[in-house]
């Protein structure tokens, strides 16, 4: 008799987080070669890691993949909410549970038994990083489009402010992605799940 492998994600999923993938690469990439035209802070980042060769070139780049991040978000919140993925899979987020599995992981002895759901830690760093993405896609429409949106750039504070919290939610990704891939590494079976859906 075969045994049965119950489906944890489905194929939407798996396609939306792979193009999520492929857009936040050339957008960071690109994004560091447009804040070099014009850095905030006493640093730039080396061309080599740079996208878009040129400021224009690096524009298109982003502008490209912003449309992709964005279509593509609105896909994954449209189906994981129509689905009932986003309310079964995030919540709830217990204090007492996200608390024992934060000193969990710290020791190491956070486990992964299951992966059909998510320790306490895990939901609250995904919608960590939903929001971080919304945040980016906001505060980049206000480094965009400054005049066509005033609201937007007023509760940034101005374009300048725009620009830092662009800039910060750009770190809090990376940031999340590098613990992502951590994890990734010390699970790899949650590679082989992200790839085959089971």
């Amino acid at each position: 008799m075969k045994p049965v492998h119950q489906t944890i994600h489905p194929f939407w999923l798996r396609l939306n987080h792979w193009v999520n993938l492929i857009a936040l690469i050339i957008m960071v990439l690109s994004g560091w070669r447009i804040y070099n035209a014009s850095p905030i802070f006493a640093f730039s980042f080396p061309k080599q890691i740079t996208l878009g060769g040129w400021l224009g070139g690096a524009l298109l780049w982003h502008f490209a993949a912003m449309w992709l991040l964005f279509c593509n978000g609105l896909m994954y919140l449209f189906l994981n909410i129509v689905s009932g993925r986003f309310k079964a899979r995030f919540f709830p987020i217990r204090p007492r549970d996200l608390i024992n599995d934060f000193l969990s992981a710290l020791k190491g002895k956070l486990t992964h038994d299951t992966l059909t759901e998510y320790n306490a830690v895990q939901k609250l760093a995904y919608l960590f990083v939903i929001t971080d993405v919304i945040l980016l896609v906001l505060s980049g429409l206000v480094v965009w489009k400054p005049v066509q949106f005033p609201l937007l750039r007023e509760l940034m504070g101005d374009y300048d402010n725009a620009r830092i919290v662009h800039f910060f939610a750009m770190v809090a990704l990376l940031a999340f992605t590098s613990i992502h891939l951590t994890m990734v590494a010390l699970v790899p079976k949650t590679l082989i799940m992200m790839i085959r859906g089971r």
